[in-house]
């Protein structure tokens, strides 16, 4: 049995959970979410929690037991308090700024990199350097936090680049202090 899996769901009175077909659908202060229900697994919804139930034995339903339970709980989550992540930025003469649906930054390119903003994304840029990325759906949070640190990766040397809140850069030594 999962361990993760058995635990039932439980969410606030202001939020509700419908079930249609293979579809679960979460309604929440802060918006709507839903999720396509894999093979293999049920939901059993009570008043105030959510149980994921295997209907078989099979190693795809054993894997996708903890998984299902693991994004409905995301998503009750997403739809009452929603997720953040925060970016910083480190060199000299980067930074960011919001410019309508985009996230315009000037990185040490020739020309500053633009990065469209998805619907259900909030941006916003703090002192030119923190970029705050929030948002209900997390797998979305996560993905566009991942996407923009992507555009200039810390490097290691001197660690100029996009790095997240707290993450800590492995420094190397250069030529000089190498001897």
């Amino acid at each position: 049995m999962s361990r993760i899996g058995k635990k039932p769901v439980i969410f606030p009175k202001a939020v509700k959970i419908s079930l249609s077909g293979a579809v679960v659908k979460v309604e929440g202060p802060k918006g709507k979410l839903s999720q396509q229900l894999p093979d293999g697994v049920k939901l059993v919804i009570t008043d105030g929690s959510v149980v994921v139930e295997r209907t078989s034995e099979e190693r795809t339903a054993r894997a996708y037991h903890g998984l299902v339970r693991t994004l409905i709980n995301n998503m009750v989550t997403g739809v009452t308090s929603g997720f953040q992540k925060t970016l910083e930025i480190s060199g000299v003469g980067y930074r960011a700024e919001v410019a309508g649906s985009a996230l315009k930054m000037v990185l040490g390119y020739s020309s500053p990199v633009q990065y469209s903003i998805p619907k259900g994304i909030e941006v916003k840029v703090d002192k030119q350097v923190a970029v705050s990325i929030s948002g209900i759906d997390k797998e979305l949070v996560g993905r566009v936090a991942a996407e923009i640190r992507a555009l200039k990766k810390p490097e290691p040397y001197k660690g100029k680049g996009i790095k997240y809140a707290g993450e800590h850069i492995r420094r190397k030594a250069g030529k000089s202090a190498a001897k």
